[in-house]
């Protein structure tokens, strides 16, 4: 018999989309004219169907199907949009599938948005009790573990505050260590562990590795590659609300990226809404040292940024820098130029960043762009974009690949001195 925790049968979720122009919705002269226009339709084709085009189906997940076993610790990656969210909250019993059925094994502990499941009003030493009893806990068991969830969220100082005054980071930590002490059998997390600081998530990284290793379920959404290929051993892959592939967490991380990095092209373009900034970031995308679009180089290519400034009136003092990061999520490297250097008249050029080849190992890697002036302010932020892959096309690395390129970054030519 199968040592399952949560078994997924054909589940569907289907949501009604309106397309009424939020400004009638509720107007007497909508109600009215729309009134008229029905009954016209019904008089002169009294046999036709009546559509409703202002009504859509929109199914956020389709006929999925899955098993995960007790003691997994499951990520589930896509687009936004994917459906990912969606079925944490059908897992929660927060909201009821269209179609199908999930059985679930043991207790949920849930932590998807930030404050789910606080009283504001209530202090944060209520709230544990207050959480530990929607878990179905007893006052007994919420005792025995309370020191140890209060010295894990580290708020000493702040247990007898209304939670309404804590700040979000507080919030998640709080939250995050009653989910995870009340030893549900089942953990489901969202992507709300990134609104804390980098110590704290160090720290439920090491605790949600620990509840697995316990023998209970670990469920994880996350957009960091890194934190998914660290945490879990199996993985989801979501898009457009149907299941494309699980395995591995590295097979579907490295499926998942590639899927991104598909098409001739991955040039970023700003919105119209953009266009009132005073200083902004136009276009951007990979090229090669012949200026072509490129989304794939060999080992040995150079990889060029070219990135469109427009302004519409000069801000002194502007950098643009940018922020090249890995499919992990780990950050490799960055760089800024001052735009004062261009001189205060041109409205319009192009800045080129230079990646030499032979310097990076291959994986896909994105950019994060930005404008700001320093210890003033920032002007514009764009993250994830231009994302690029390098291929090696048979380096001397490439035989080694299984044993030298895990956990790397660099492959590059340094200087070697032997001295006798």
């Amino acid at each position: 018999m199968s040592n399952f925790a949560i078994r997924v049968e054909n589940l569907g979720k289907k949501y009604l989309l309106n397309h009424r122009p939020d400004r009638d919705h509720y107007a007497l002269r909508y109600a009215m004219a729309n009134g008229v226009k029905q009954w016209r339709k019904r008089l002169l084709h009294p046999r036709q169907r009546i559509a409703h085009p202002e009504i859509e189906e929109f199914w956020a997940l389709q006929d999925l199907s899955c098993e995960i076993q007790q003691g997994d610790r499951v990520g589930i990656v896509g687009r936004n949009g994917a459906g990912k969210s969606t079925l944490l909250k059908i897992l929660s019993r927060i909201t009821e599938p269209t179609t199908g059925r999930i059985t679930l094994k043991g207790r949920v502990a849930s932590l998807l948005e930030v404050g789910t499941g606080f009283h504001p009003e209530l202090t944060g030493r209520e709230n544990i009790y207050l959480n530990g009893s929607i878990l179905g806990m007893t006052r007994r068991e919420i005792e025995r573990k309370f020191d140890e969830i209060v010295a894990f969220a580290e708020i000493e100082k702040f247990l007898d505050t209304p939670v309404k005054r804590y700040s979000s980071g507080m919030y998640v930590r709080l939250a995050f260590a009653v989910a995870a002490h009340l030893e549900p059998e089942i953990l489901v997390i969202d992507e709300v562990l990134a609104v804390g600081d980098a110590e704290f998530q160090k720290k439920c990284l090491g605790k949600m590795e620990t509840v697995g290793k316990d023998g209970r379920t670990v469920i994880f959404v996350s957009h960091q590659m890194g934190m998914i290929n660290q945490l879990c051993n199996h993985a989801f892959w979501l898009h457009h609300g149907v299941l494309i592939q699980q395995g591995s967490p590295q097979n579907i991380i490295n499926a998942y990226l590639e899927s991104l990095n598909k098409g001739g092209s991955n040039c970023f373009m700003s919105q119209s809404s953009l266009t009132n900034k005073e200083v902004y970031i136009f276009s951007a995308e990979t090229v090669n040292e012949l200026g072509e679009p490129q989304k794939q180089f060999a080992h040995n290519e150079a990889i060029c940024l070219k990135s469109r400034i427009r302004a519409l009136s000069w801000v002194r003092n502007t950098n643009f820098c940018l922020v090249l990061s890995d499919r992990q999520g780990r950050k490799i490297l960055t760089s800024e130029y001052p735009l004062d250097k261009i001189g205060l008249k041109i409205e319009e050029f192009d800045l080129i960043f230079r990646i030499p080849s032979n310097f990076l190992q291959p994986n896909s890697y994105h950019f994060g762009l930005y404008l700001h002036v320093p210890n003033v302010r920032h002007l514009e932020s764009i993250s994830d974009v231009c994302a690029f892959t390098i291929l090696d096309f048979g380096s001397d690395f490439s035989m080694y690949n299984e044993d030298v390129d895990r956990g790397c970054v660099f492959a590059t030519f340094c200087e070697w001195q032997v001295n006798v």
